[in-house]
């Protein structure tokens, strides 16, 4: 069974996931945002395998290397943004002096790609390209669990004024991928608390399944 802790990371309380399965001692951790102090404690005395990133946007790494030098351990991130990590302008942070200094970290060790399968803390996390928030922005979906980044939120979903993002390509997402998930599938989001693929469809003022 999978276990999910959520950690409020950063001014901008990103949230950031950390997941232990049947492995007992491991975790990978979705989305480490700023200021990640806590989730550090947490994570003294377990084994991370992976830190993977919905997206490159500051506030969702700025956690990355802190985590990856304490715990040696891989990143994954979709091509579209291998250089985002080390470019404060397209992470964002450069535009956000009030928010965050430039933030850069070494590029992840792994690219995510749409349809691929990882298999971590003995669960099948698979990967969906959902952009338009940011251009390689992905969704993991273990079971019935799905975690959007800052694609899909409770009654929300995310900005698209930010580089590369482009709402025809979040609306296609949100339509032709995440809504095809069944109704019970939870959504954790990147911000704000957790929904469900039903409730959404039938609530979000943005995206419902009529737009």
């Amino acid at each position: 069974m999978l276990k999910i802790e959520t950690f409020n990371l950063g001014p901008l309380q990103t949230n950031a996931y950390l997941l232990t399965g049947s492995e007992e001692g491991k975790a990978i951790i979705i989305d480490p945002g700023m200021n990640p102090g806590a989730l550090v404690k947490r994570i003294e005395n377990l084994e991370i395998e992976a830190i993977l990133l919905t997206h490159a946007h500051f506030d969702h790494m700025g956690g990355v290397e802190e985590i990856r030098k304490l715990k040696g351990c891989p990143v994954y991130l979709h091509d579209l943004e291998s250089e985002w990590l080390s470019n404060p302008k397209l992470n964002g942070s450069l535009n956000w002096p009030q928010v965050s200094p430039p933030l850069t970290t070494n590029p992840a060790e792994y690219d995510l790609a749409a349809g691929q399968k990882l298999n971590l803390i003995g669960h099948t996390f698979s990967v969906y390209h959902t952009p338009g928030h940011s251009p390689g922005s992905v969704s993991f979906l273990c079971g019935k669990d799905l975690f959007s980044g800052d694609v899909l939120f409770r009654m929300g979903v995310g900005r698209t004024d930010l580089t590369g993002g482009r709402e025809r390509d979040l609306i296609d997402s949100i339509q032709n991928t995440l809504y095809t998930f069944p109704d019970e599938v939870t959504v954790y989001p990147g911000h704000g608390p957790r929904t469900t693929i039903g409730y959404e469809k039938q609530n979000n003022p943005y995206v419902s399944v009529n737009n």
